[in-house]
């Protein structure tokens, strides 16, 4: 019996495929790191390859030359993330398939700097379990000339309420993803915290999750370390918001009918004192979006994230800017457009998961803010889980690069596809054991 072969028809495509996958994992991947704070070449600074897609694993090392380039060597075809370390801060820049070249920007590190301030602090508050549930959100500008980033052991202080125990933390660096950082405490007695994350050029985002034992009202008394341009509370349209200072809280309308009221040009140290008091949940960020949405501007089709700040009646909204991170930004990292109701889980979230943690974002966080986070031994990550973050991201960046007018709407549709037929057969894989 003669045995059978392969036509070079059938085997085309099998060749096809070897060939192809011989050059993905033989391409070299090429970049230059620019000192921003100079304006020279950023010479001899660490470079690290990140797969993303074996689970976030760190690959090729280098150095860059004295002109700021490096190379390095793609051993799989997958997305990659370049990581520079500069002055003991990493700086992070995209490397999706297909990519061969990459720039990065750096800057040179100082303790403390000029040019820092917050835009906005935003509360919001819902209540479950017999828990007040608190959502608080700073954006830290930092517009320092010469761009420099600003990184200590003590970086960013901020008060939470008396009781407060903490379920969350993230930060997100201009331009970055969130990332899981856990706050330092400074008193805890006091309410007193640090972020130990480093404030680069642009506008750094932290998110803090926490809860109050609730009996049907609480009062809140808020104390700015610093001067903020806004203050925001934001209630289920359920609860009831009082002041104790008339005229310093004023109510802007929201289309999900949430009670949204805001204090601007604050003081620091200035009273903020008031009380809540009811039950209700927020809407779902994504409530009344159409197809497509993933919480970012377009989600509602009139620029805010599903139940966005909405302008106030015959006056400019100066808070325009900020509501598509303010009330869904950091939220799609963590329900892909859904909002966050923090379980009690008796300690805080690893801040290890990703390559842009609270260790590896700031790369030197002294033994004593390790010692001090109150954060519990990580448990082993499974690969399935770590897939679900990274298409998580993935999709929440897509929503920015859109916002941004960085992909046209073709290039859009084409990947919010395909992103989502991928998360959600990871969602049915992991389901399934």
């Amino acid at each position: 019996m003669k045995p059978k072969h392969l036509s070079g028809r059938r085997w085309l495509p099998l060749l096809v495929l070897l060939t192809s996958t011989a050059l993905a994992s033989g391409e070299t991947l090429t970049g230059t790191a620019t000192n921003k704070t100079s304006g020279k070449a950023a010479a001899g600074d660490d470079v690290t390859l990140i797969k993303l897609a074996q689970g976030m694993q760190e690959g090729a090392r280098t150095k860059t030359n004295a002109k700021g380039e490096f190379s390095v060597q793609l051993d799989d075809p997958g997305p990659h993330l370049v990581r520079i370390t500069h002055q003991g801060v990493n700086y992070f820049r995209p490397a999706p398939p297909g990519t061969t070249a990459v720039d990065v920007d750096v800057y040179d590190v100082a303790k403390k700097l000029q040019g820092i301030s917050t835009t906005v602090d935003v509360m919001r508050f819902q209540t479950e379990n017999g828990n007040l549930e608190v959502i608080e959100l700073f954006a830290v500008k930092n517009q320092s000339q010469p761009p420099r980033t600003q990184m200590s052991d003590n970086n960013y202080e901020f008060h939470l309420p008396p009781g407060a125990q903490l379920d969350q933390a993230l930060a997100k660096a201009p331009g970055g993803q969130p990332v899981n950082s856990a706050p330092v405490p400074l008193d805890q007695k006091a309410g007193l915290y640090t972020m130990v994350f480093p404030l680069r050029p642009g506008e750094t985002q932290f998110e803090v999750a926490y809860h109050l034992p609730y009996s049907g009202q609480a009062k809140i008394e808020a104390k700015p370390l610093v001067a903020l341009e806004h203050f925001v509370v934001m209630l289920p349209k359920e609860m009831k918001f009082a002041t104790d200072n008339a005229g310093t809280f004023q109510n802007m309308p929201d289309e999900s009918g949430a009670n949204v009221q805001v204090a601007t040009g604050v003081k620091a140290g200035q009273a903020l004192a008031f009380t809540v008091s009811g039950n209700g949940l927020l809407q779902s960020e994504n409530a009344g979006a159409g197809p497509g949405a993933g919480g970012g501007p377009e989600a509602n089709g009139n620029g805010r994230p599903g139940g966005g700040l909405g302008p106030p009646i015959d006056a400019p909204d100066p808070l325009h800017q900020y509501r598509w991170y303010l009330l869904g930004g950091f939220v799609l990292l963590l329900g892909v457009g859904a909002v966050l109701i923090v379980t009690r889980q008796g300690s805080a979230p690893s801040s290890t998961a990703s390559p842009a943690g609270r260790t590896g974002s700031n790369g030197r966080a002294s033994g004593k803010a390790a010692a001090a986070t109150p954060v519990a031994a990580p448990a082993p990550v499974k690969r399935s889980e770590l897939l679900l973050e990274a298409l998580k991201e993935e999709i929440f960046q897509l929503e920015v690069d859109k916002h941004q007018g960085r992909v046209s709407a073709e290039e859009y549709q084409k990947a919010k596809a395909a992103l989502d037929q991928t998360l959600q057969r990871a969602i049915t894989r992991k389901a399934h054991g």
